[in-house]
């Protein structure tokens, strides 16, 4: 990330604000868990859980390239604390829908995050 277009806010506000909106744009009985990445200052971690009887929970790395644009990032993939193959189809369609609604996400955080 240029060093003249670091995120106006810090990394646990942004963690918060992203921790509010995001419930907003995934479906209403999924559940998600955001928090600032460890690892990396300009990425907060996500984790969806899905609802229903297929336990799953998508785990995702949203890194900011800009204060307007993100990489996410699918991790791993788990169904009942159990690693799962994250090439089957329906992974694969459930992590591309996640994928679109965290970009949704950012767009929503975006008027907290670029000014």
């Amino acid at each position: 990330m240029a060093h003249n277009d670091e995120l106006p806010i810090n990394q646990d506000q942004l963690a918060s604000a992203w921790a509010s909106t995001l419930p907003t744009t995934i479906n209403e009985a999924d559940q998600a868990e955001v928090w600032p990445d460890e690892g990396d200052p300009n990425a907060l971690r996500v984790t969806i859980h899905t609802a229903g009887h297929q336990d799953y929970s998508f785990d995702f790395k949203v890194g900011y390239v800009d204060s307007r644009e993100v990489n996410v990032e699918l991790i791993d993939v788990e169904k009942a604390g159990q690693s799962v193959d994250e090439r089957t189809d329906i992974i694969q369609q459930l992590a591309l829908d996640y994928k679109r609604h965290i970009h949704e996400c950012a767009q929503a955080v975006n008027s907290n995050t670029h000014h």
